[in-house]
């Protein structure tokens, strides 16, 4: 069996009502013939949404039939020994010209009652933000569920939840639970458990691309909601030349490696693949098998069997670097 090598994967374009055109101009994308692209699925192994493989002798391959065939040599032997051939993250770039909707997503316990589905823990990155944007990140107080639904009959839910202005460089991490809404002007990557199960709270009483408005789950949305307040802002040192860790969960640890030098990986340590998400200039990715390029707007699978990397930087990058421990 031929060596693995670090795998990039073809793009999965959605419009959404809410969606920008942003990715075009930021990342030399064409999502051509859609009208906007609310997101980009960078990595994704959701059925209906499976990634392909874009690069080396593997092209046009999916995701799943890859795991099928290397097993722990791709994904780690501990991650396959939990998930299978299930890929167990799902990587995504999103362009708001619109708010989103508020929303809440379910815990494993929850998904896997209701959808026999998972949970959906997940990290935001802010890539770029219009002056004056802004999320919404639960509530501003602990609540009850009356006063919650008290306000959302009335339409006004918001003045109960907790709005964060938002700027470049920005992490928030998004337990399920967690009553959110990404505001419009915003740019980001999005790090999450692989699952799709979103219940809509409220929709600014807009229509969507039927003319019809949008279904909400109220009733399902009530089990999900933590009522409490809590603070989603992750502060992290502005460090270079060393990973800096943004994010560790039981799903997936992710840190921010901002360099002008080479470094040296070592993950002999890690029984995970590693993903790289390139926000910011290009490097070259080294192993021992070669080389591949990442440049900003670029996502790349490291398989677990591939332990060492040297990474260089064309004068200065940043990556989101992510496994599963």
């Amino acid at each position: 069996m031929r060596a693995l090598y670090p795998l990039k994967f073809e793009p999965i374009y959605k419009d959404k009502v809410w969606g920008g055109r942003r990715l075009k101009d930021l990342f030399a994308r064409d999502f051509d013939p859609l009208p906007n692209c609310g997101e980009s699925w960078e990595l994704s192994g959701m059925k209906g949404n499976i990634s392909r493989v874009s690069n080396g002798f593997l092209a046009g391959n999916e995701l799943p039939e890859l795991i099928e065939v290397y097993m722990g040599d791709l994904v780690g032997e501990k991650v396959f020994g939990t998930y299978g051939t299930e890929f167990p993250l799902l990587f995504k770039f999103l362009d708001t010209d619109a708010d989103l909707s508020i929303q809440v997503h379910p815990d494993d316990s929850l998904a896997r009652e209701r959808h026999q589905g998972r949970g959906k823990t997940e990290m935001w990155y802010v890539i770029d933000a219009e002056p004056g944007a802004e999320m919404i990140l639960g509530f501003r107080k602990d609540t009850s569920a009356e006063d919650y639904l008290h306000h959302l009959r009335n339409k006004s839910l918001k003045d109960i939840l907790h709005v964060e202005k938002v700027k470049a460089g920005d992490v928030f991490f998004i337990p399920p639970g967690q009553v959110h809404a990404i505001g419009e002007g915003i740019i980001l990557c999005e790090i999450q458990q692989s699952s799709d199960i979103t219940y809509r709270i409220y929709d600014w009483d807009r229509p969507g691309d039927d003319g019809m408005p949008r279904k909400l789950h109220t009733e399902e949305a009530m089990k999900a909601i933590d009522f409490k307040a809590r603070d989603n802002k992750v502060e992290y040192p502005k460090q270079d030349n060393a990973p800096v860790e943004l994010v560790k969960s039981p799903y997936f640890t992710t840190r921010m490696i901002r360099f002008d030098k080479n470094i040296q990986q070592d993950y002999v340590f890690v029984d995970s693949f590693v993903v790289y998400v390139c926000l910011e200039g290009k490097c070259m990715l080294k192993y021992h098998g070669g080389s591949e390029e990442i440049r900003a707007g670029e996502t790349i699978l490291l398989p677990a069997e591939i332990n060492n990397v040297q990474l260089t930087p064309d004068a200065s990058c940043r990556l989101l670097e992510t496994y599963v421990v």
